[in-house]
Formats: C-alpha cells, structure tokens, sequence
C-alpha cells in the first residue's frame, strides 16, 4: 500500500470551564516524515473498514462552508493551512448549533493513494495509553483513538473534478447515533445527501439473483457465483474503491465477461458503470442471519434447500444436521442433566 501523504493540518477542539468550545490552531502545517504517512495509512485504512457510509455532493445554497474554500485553494488563492482554519471554525459552528459537544484533534490532510487524490476531514479523540518504564514504574501517555473513529469525510478530488453529476465524490461516516451525526456532518460540509450505496447495493442483489434465476447453472455453481461477487465487492469497498459493473459482470462468469452487463441492458436494469456498495446489504449472497424474541440464527446461504428447508406456509426452519456443539447441549438438557454434570 502506498499513501503519498501532500499537507497535513491538526488543529484541536477542546470545551473550556463554561462548557464553551473553542479551537486551538497550529500555525503551520504538520512536516511530512514517515510516521505522518504512516499515520494517514492507518486513517485511510480505517476510514475504509467503516461499513455504514453516506454518499453526498456539495450544496448550491451552502457553497460557502467548505465548496467556495476548497475551490479557492485549489486555485491557489488560500493556502491549505487557511482552508484547515476556515474548516475548524466552521466545525465549531456546527457543533455548537447541532447542540454535539465534541473534542478532539481535527486533522484535514491532502493525499494520494494510487491514481486517487482526497481530502480526508476527522474530528479524533484520545485515549490514555499504559506503559511500564525499565525501572517498573508505570507510565501513562495520550494516542490517537483511531479504531474509535466516527466523525469523518473524505472528499475524493479526482473525481470531484471529472466526474461531479455522478453525487458520490464526498463519503462521510454515518456513525453510531443514526440520522443526528449524518446531518451534522452534512451541515458541516455543505452537502446535500447524494447516491445511497444501500440503494444500489439492492440493485445489484436483485440483477445478480435475476442473472443466476435465468441461467443454466446449478446449485453449486450459484453459490460459487454468489461468493465471488460477495468477495470482490467486499474487497473494492476495503480498498475504498467503487464497484465497477465489467469488473462485476467477469467475476459473474469469466467465460463471458460480457454476459452479465449485456443481461442488465436487455432488461433494463440500471446499473451504474461504477458505483459504491454497502457489504451489509450484500450479505444474502453467502449468509442468512436474524433475530428476535430470543433466538438468533445464521447459516451459510448453499444450506438453504438442502440441510436446511423453509416452509414458508407453516413458517417453519428445518436443519438437518445439527451443529455438533449445539446438538450436545441439547441432549444434555433433555435427559436432565447439564455438561458440567457428565465427568466422564
């Protein structure tokens, strides 16, 4: 992996005795060296790893919260470190009106990975971190909480700049408070909500399983078929990279790299060249899972119809074959003892 790391600004955002928040600047801008590209390689790696992400495009009537600022460093009449500024107040901004009383290190950096330039924004806390001196005495330090990482965007440069209309340039995490931090971040940028990966991820499922519906394959060759597409769009989304549909349409069959994209034009399914997915929603194509009234229950998609069968009617599960662990306590509860019972 190769991250070529171009400006690197960190500013803080703390809360002062009135519980007001204020921010900190740095006056310049963070000096490149090995441990900051190894550190925006852990960001981008993490960024990536986050499943539930929202897909915007910037707004007519905000221009001036982040578009206008960008556009004018890009034609070099701010400099980045200024663009970082006018972003940290405009956090402060939204943080305060939202009513999120959020701290921490935000960090705006200018990269480069593959062909790709972005402009990843993150608003990180710290965590204290433990370690024992030679002499054993214990010793305590500040890390970057980077696995914890909930408010970010990443702004995709490249394809801002040649492919706009496609309203997917700008990802931002959606986080684990729902709707109320997906505005925030919104609002902080100047964006409105663009393509909905969840949307286009059950487009996808659907042509797919219509494909394999109208197909000569068996069962088996389904399921394989189901795997690969689950695994290749597994992997473009942890590269951070779109699905794209010839890519998708030779994994479907490497015979015929056309024959799944021919498919969707001759039903009229539409199906962007490329485009981002939600794993989540894909996740039928190898597993069932669900749950509720205290009964959990997964298994692999190539079991249905064979190990296990569904009655719809009756609304029925059965599994034949039961998992050996499970099988085991079960016997042992209905002969009436437990396994800590049974020594033998």
């Amino acid at each position: 992996m190769s991250v070529d790391v171009l400006h690197l600004a960190i500013n803080f955002i703390e809360s002062t005795e009135s519980e007001q928040l204020q921010a900190q600047f740095r006056q310049e801008l963070v000096p490149v060296s090995q441990s900051v590209a190894h550190l925006i390689e852990q960001l981008h790696l993490a960024y990536n790893g986050k499943p539930a992400k929202g897909y915007a495009t910037f707004a007519d009537d905000l221009q001036d919260r982040m578009a206008l600022p960008l556009a004018e460093w890009q034609a070099q009449e701010r400099s980045f470190l200024q663009l970082a500024e006018q972003a940290t107040s405009q956090l402060v901004v939204q943080l305060v009106q939202h009513q999120i009383q959020e701290t921490g290190y935000f960090m705006l950096c200018h990269y480069r990975y593959l062909a790709t330039e972005y402009v990843l924004v993150t608003l990180l806390g710290s965590k204290d971190h433990f370690s024992v001196t030679p002499d054993l005495l214990l010793s305590t330090d500040q890390h970057l909480d980077i696995a914890r990482m909930q408010l970010a965007a990443r702004i995709d440069l490249t394809e801002y700049q040649t492919s706009p209309e496609q309203n997917k340039y700008i990802s931002f995490i959606r986080g684990r408070a729902g709707r109320k931090v997906a505005d925030f971040f919104l609002d902080f940028l100047g964006c409105a909500e663009g393509m909905v990966a969840k949307e286009q991820s059950k487009v996808v499922l659907a042509s797919v399983e219509e494909y394999l519906s109208a197909s000569d394959y068996d069962a088996s060759e389904k399921s394989a078929v189901r795997k690969q597409v689950y695994e290749y769009c597994e992997e473009q989304t942890k590269q951070g990279l779109d699905v794209h549909l010839q890519e998708l349409s030779a994994t479907i069959d490497s015979s015929d790299a056309r024959a799944f994209t021919d498919y969707c034009a001759e039903q009229n399914i539409e199906v962007p060249d490329q485009f981002p997915v939600d794993v989540k929603e894909l996740k039928t194509l190898v597993k069932f899972s669900g749950a509720g009234g205290g009964v959990s229950i997964s298994f692999e998609q190539k079991h249905l119809g064979e190990r296990i069968r569904y009655d719809i009617e009756k609304d029925l599960l059965i599994i034949q074959g039961v998992p050996p662990n499970l099988k085991d306590q079960l016997q042992r509860f209905l002969k009436g003892f437990s396994s800590f019972d049974n020594k033998g």
